[in-house]
């Protein structure tokens, strides 16, 4: 994703409905807007706008999608799509089911850290994909990115210095972003997340072993 600026959820909607994002991103995206339907209209508005811009240009470089991306955001808004109900019981909105081939409850998770569990996918399309289940009211260490992480919560929510996520809210974080994300204290946090380049811990000896023992 390293290419693919994806400073604001605006921006990842963008790319999103011009199809320039890599897969696990594009399913990640998929999956909030089947699990909130606010940015709908966004993208309806931007897949019409990619669609006209495309008719009129002659072909582009991959180098000059930002040409591309600078009119989408210009176009005007359209109606919501309709979006479809998830079964009763699945946790898991259908984009991330048919993707990872699983259900929550279905999850081998492998422990991590003390009050945090990962399930790990490889890399797919460039981008680290995982599932991340944090405990209620852990803290995740202190750390920035070395380049892009999209976080998808799927059930609970987290805080940190930006604000509060809950479940189909996404976070977009880059190497501008030094956070301490902590579960919210009445569930575990589950999350999907997609990444391009390995976190980097920010904090303190002393901040980290009080967040692996607390």
């Amino acid at each position: 994703m390293a290419d693919v600026q994806l400073d604001t959820v605006d921006a990842l909607m963008a790319r999103y409905a011009a199809g320039i994002l890599p897969e696990p991103a594009r399913v990640l995206v998929e999956a909030h807007l089947e699990m909130q339907s606010v940015n709908r209209p966004k993208v309806s508005k931007y897949e019409a706008a990619v669609g006209d811009i495309l008719e009129k240009m002659e072909p582009v470089a991959l180098n000059s999608r930002d040409a591309v991306l600078k009119a989408v955001f210009a176009a005007d808004p359209l109606a919501a799509a309709k979006v479809l109900p998830r079964p009763a019981n699945a946790l898991f909105p259908k984009a991330i089911r048919d993707f990872a081939g699983l259900e929550a409850e279905e999850i081998p998770w492998k422990r991590k850290l003390p009050g945090f569990k990962e399930y790990s996918l490889g890399k797919i399309d460039g981008c680290d994909v995982s599932f991340f289940w944090l405990k209620p009211g852990r803290v995740i260490p202190a750390h920035t990115h070395e380049g892009y992480e999209l976080s998808l919560v799927l059930d609970g929510a987290f805080n940190d210095a930006r604000g509060r996520f809950v479940k189909g809210d996404i976070s977009v974080a880059d190497e501008s972003i030094d956070h301490r994300p902590m579960a919210e204290s009445e569930r575990p946090c589950i999350g999907f997340a997609v990444s391009d380049a390995p976190l980097k811990l920010t904090g303190s000896l002393r901040q980290l072993i009080g967040d692996l023992i607390g």
